[in-house]
């Protein structure tokens, strides 16, 4: 990483450390939850820009990691008895497969181990039959209605379309309290931050320019003596995790989990994300998260009638206009100045030796 990289990183660090001094509780609760989705984006920029796997069903892996901690949220709010929908829905003891998540690190390993197993049987078994491309992209959406349509039916044990919600607290703090708000979005800080240097250190690995090499030419690679499916397999399945992660730190700070956050649109957007920020670069996609979150919230409360056009537009001027991203910007402006200082050096050179034109 060079020195202006490092500089610009501990910038951004230093800004959203100081944020909660300057934020209400809202605000802060609100900019959090845009971490949290960062480390999703994180996660599918590593599947999508570096090894040319997209993924249009992300939101199974997020909503499985958020139902999973949801679920002991649950369970410690209804303090020892049946959960209210559960009632509701006419069952009198509690299915087996919710007791073991009455406890909190149990929940957490699931969370993020659930996606990761479900990721790696989906990508053993399509990337092995070398599935790819579009009809990848098809079949990850196939699986998005799949589990949808599953937590929707099974209302007694996942609360239907009203998903779960009702917290108070997790690890028998208050979860409405200031100072669990606070260390909650310093904690999704700090795991934003450590996914990033650890995909970072990832990509620029051996291992990161074989999925590199796969991206761009799969066919080269395996005649070169590598096994993509292994390296596909193992890429993917970081990224349903860091999905994973990713959902369990949003419901600690949105306080609901429901079918809808996993659905088609969510995912969609999730990519979309990616391509705000960059791809292939791992900070457009934090970056991409938070801008593309943070103008969702800004349009949908100063145009409350017509904010989806104005976020439609900004997407629609990406693709046309920014197809590297955010980031891509940045990178043409530098490459620019670059050529024009070269330029600007070899016309002062000519100019104090014009014996070299005689």
């Amino acid at each position: 990483m060079s020195r202006n990289k490092l500089i610009i990183g501990l910038l951004v660090i230093l800004l959203l450390a100081v944020a909660p001094l300057f934020f209400s509780d809202f605000r802060m609760n609100l900019l959090g939850k845009f971490l949290a989705f960062a480390i999703l984006a994180v996660g599918l920029d590593l599947i999508w820009g570096y090894t040319g796997i997209l993924s249009l069903g992300h939101g199974v892996f997020f909503g499985l990691g958020a139902y999973c901690i949801a679920m002991y949220l649950k369970l410690e709010a209804s303090t020892g008895k049946l959960p209210d929908f559960m009632s509701w829905s006419g069952l009198e003891e509690m299915p087996w497969f919710w007791v073991p998540f009455g406890n909190p690190f149990f929940a957490i390993l699931a969370a993020v181990g659930v996606p990761m197993i479900l990721a790696g049987l989906i990508g053993y078994f399509t990337f092995r039959n070398r599935i790819k491309g579009v009809f990848f992209s098809i079949l990850s959406q196939a699986v998005v209605i799949v589990m949808v349509t599953l937590f929707i039916g099974k209302q007694a044990y996942t609360g239907g379309t009203n998903g779960l919600t009702g917290f108070r607290t997790v690890f028998g703090f208050p979860l409405s309290s200031p100072s669990v708000k606070l260390f909650l979005y310093y904690l999704t800080l700090v795991v934003l931050i450590v996914a990033y240097f650890l995909c970072r250190k990832l990509v620029n690995s051996r291992t990161g320019k074989i999925l590199v090499a796969i991206r761009d030419g799969e066919s080269r690679v395996r005649f070169s003596g590598y096994d993509p499916t292994t390296y596909k397999v193992f890429v993917y399945t970081l990224s349903a995790g860091l999905a994973g992660l990713a959902g369990i730190l949003f419901v600690l700070q949105v306080g609901i989990i429901s079918p809808a956050m996993m659905g088609i649109i969510p995912s969609v957007e999730m990519v979309l994300w990616v391509a705000v920020g960059g791809r292939g670069t791992l900070i457009g996609a934090v970056i991409g998260a938070v801008l593309t979150n943070g103008a969702k919230s800004f349009f949908s409360e100063s145009f409350p009638d017509i904010w989806l056009y104005f976020l439609g537009a900004l997407f629609v001027i990406v693709v046309l206009f920014l197809p590297q991203g955010v980031v891509g910007v940045f990178a043409k402006a530098k490459q620019k100045f670059a050529a024009r200082k070269v330029v600007d050096e070899v016309y002062e050179h000519n100019s104090l030796h014009p014996k070299h034109h005689g």
